[in-house]
């Protein structure tokens, strides 16, 4: 399997390090694994700050207000269309407020990385068709899957993350 991420820092608010780009490409690529993901596919990230989450969370969800990490997949039923350029399969994309994640790590009490990592391990798995919305169920499936990510970054998830 290879996998394409490509990060973009759409905003000036908070420096991006290299090392952070670096985090979330191996937090995508360790999610597919966990998930036994056999084709090639390619993730785009947008770091963004809380002002332009919160417009798209406004557009596209209909809140009024700032949140930390959105998803836009591309596929549906494990379906997805072929980029003819890359002939990567493209999941979607990743939206990060890096100020919501930021706060949220010092209100959870653990690391940014962590935090980073952790939200970007959520999104990817709503880009695979997982939810926690609907019910409790969902959610300890789909929590299990973040921890087992997590744990091949050598991190954890926390049991204060409200997500």
């Amino acid at each position: 399997m290879s996998v394409k991420v490509t990060v973009f820092n759409k905003q000036k608010a908070v420096s991006v390090t290299p090392e952070i780009k670096k985090l979330i490409r191996q937090a995508c690529k360790a999610t597919l694994k966990s998930e036994e993901i056999s084709f090639d596919a390619q993730i785009d990230v947008s770091i963004v700050d809380d002002e332009q989450i919160k417009v798209l969370n406004s557009e596209y969800r209909d809140v009024d207000a700032s949140t930390d990490v959105l998803s836009f997949p591309l596929g549906e039923n494990g379906e997805y269309d072929i980029n003819p350029e890359s002939n990567l399969y493209m999941l979607g994309d990743v939206v990060i407020s890096i100020e919501h994640a930021l706060s949220q790590a010092d209100l959870y009490g653990h690391g940014a990385d962590r935090e980073i990592a952790y939200l970007t391990v959520h999104s990817v798995l709503h880009l695979l068709g997982y939810d926690h919305i609907h019910s409790s169920k969902e959610k300890s499936v789909m929590r299990a899957k973040e921890e087992k990510a997590l744990s091949m970054l050598g991190l954890t998830i926390g049991e204060n993350n409200g997500k």
